[in-house]
C-alpha cells in the first residue's frame, strides 16, 4: 500500500504542478474538471445510485453547472461561495450528532443537490484562485496537506481522544490540534512574509484558520456518506490513494470557505 501510494505521488506531483504552474492557461481549469466530474460520478456510490444512465445523467448535470461558471470572477461567484460556505454549519450538526441525523439527510434527492452544492463551488473556487495566482492555489494546497500531515502525526504520537467515533474513529482531537499547530506556522509565515499589516494579518489567520477546520469538517462529511453506503474508498483510481473524492473531500469545504473570506475582506 505504502509504495503504491509513493509511486501515485510520484506521477501525479509533477501533472499537478506543471497544471497549476507551467503557464498554459486552461491546463488547471481541464485538470480540475476532469478530477471534479470523476469526483461526481463516485458522489453517485454515495447516493447508492446504480443505474447507469442516471449515473451518467448526473455527471452531465454537474458538467453543465460547471460549464455555468466559466469566466466569472470573484464578484460573481462570491454569493454562491458564501452560501456553499453556510452549508457548512449544517454539515456540521450532520456530521456531529451521525448516525441519528442520517435520518434527514440519507435521501437520494438530498445529496445529489449536496453534490452539486459541494463540487461546483470546489472547481469554480479552485480555478478562480489559480487565476488571482497560482500561488495563492498552493497556499491553499498546503493548509489542506498541513492540515492531514499534523493530525497524522500527532493523532498516532498523542491520540487519546476520538473526535468524531460513528463517523471516522481513526481521527482525534489530539490529531485535528497538531493539524492546527502546523498550520497555524504555515499561515503565520505567509503573512509575516508577505509584510502584513497587523490588522490584515489577522483577518488573514482568521480567514486561514476557518479554511482549516472547514478542511477537516469536508473529510468527515465524505466519512459519514461513505460508512452509510457501506464503502471504504470512494474509487480506486489513484491506487494507494482511493478515488478522485477521496482526494478532493477536504477541498470541498476548504476552497470555498477561503474564496468567500478573501471575497468578503477584499483580497490578502
Amino acid at each position: 500500500m505504502l509504495k503504491e501510494r509513493v509511486l501515485t505521488a510520484l506521477v501525479l506531483l509533477p501533472l499537478v504542478l506543471w497544471a497549476v504552474f507551467g503557464g498554459v492557461a486552461l491546463a488547471f481549469p481541464l485538470l480540475a474538471a476532469v478530477l471534479v466530474l470523476i469526483a461526481a460520478l463516485e458522489w453517485c456510490d454515495l447516493m447508492r445510485l446504480q443505474s447507469l444512465p442516471l449515473r451518467m445523467g448526473y455527471v452531465l448535470v454537474v458538467a453543465a453547472v460547471l460549464m455555468q461558471q466559466v469566466g466569472l470572477d470573484l464578484q460573481a461567484l462570491g454569493p454562491m461561495l458564501a452560501v456553499t460556505s453556510l452549508f457548512w454549519l449544517l454539515a456540521l450538526r450532520w456530521v456531529s450528532s451521525y448516525p441519528d441525523s442520517a435520518a434527514r439527510w440519507d435521501r437520494s434527492w438530498l445529496l445529489a443537490a449536496v453534490g452539486l452544492l459541494l463540487l461546483v463551488p470546489t472547481w469554480a473556487g479552485l480555478v478562480q484562485l489559480h487565476a488571482i495566482s497560482p500561488w495563492w492555489l498552493l497556499y491553499l494546497f498546503f493548509l489542506v496537506w498541513g492540515a492531514d500531515t499534523g493530525a497524522y502525526f500527532a493523532g498516532r504520537r498523542f491520540g487519546r481522544v476520538k473526535l468524531a467515533p460513528a463517523v471516522s474513529p481513526a481521527k482525534t482531537r489530539e490529531g485535528l490540534y497538531g493539524g492546527l499547530v502546523v498550520t497555524g506556522a504555515i499561515m503565520t509565515g505567509v503573512a509575516i512574509g508577505l509584510h502584513m499589516p497587523l490588522t490584515k494579518a489577522l483577518l488573514f489567520i482568521v480567514v486561514s484558520m476557518l479554511t482549516v477546520l472547514a478542511s477537516v469538517l469536508g473529510d468527515l462529511l465524505e466519512s459519514m456518506l461513505k460508512r452509510r453506503a457501506g464503502i471504504k474508498d470512494s474509487g480506486n483510481i489513484f491506487p494507494g490513494h482511493g478515488g478522485a473524492l477521496d482526494r478532493i473531500d477536504s477541498l470541498t469545504a476548504a476552497a470555498p470557505v477561503f474564496l468567500t473570506g478573501w471575497w468578503l475582506a477584499g483580497g490578502f
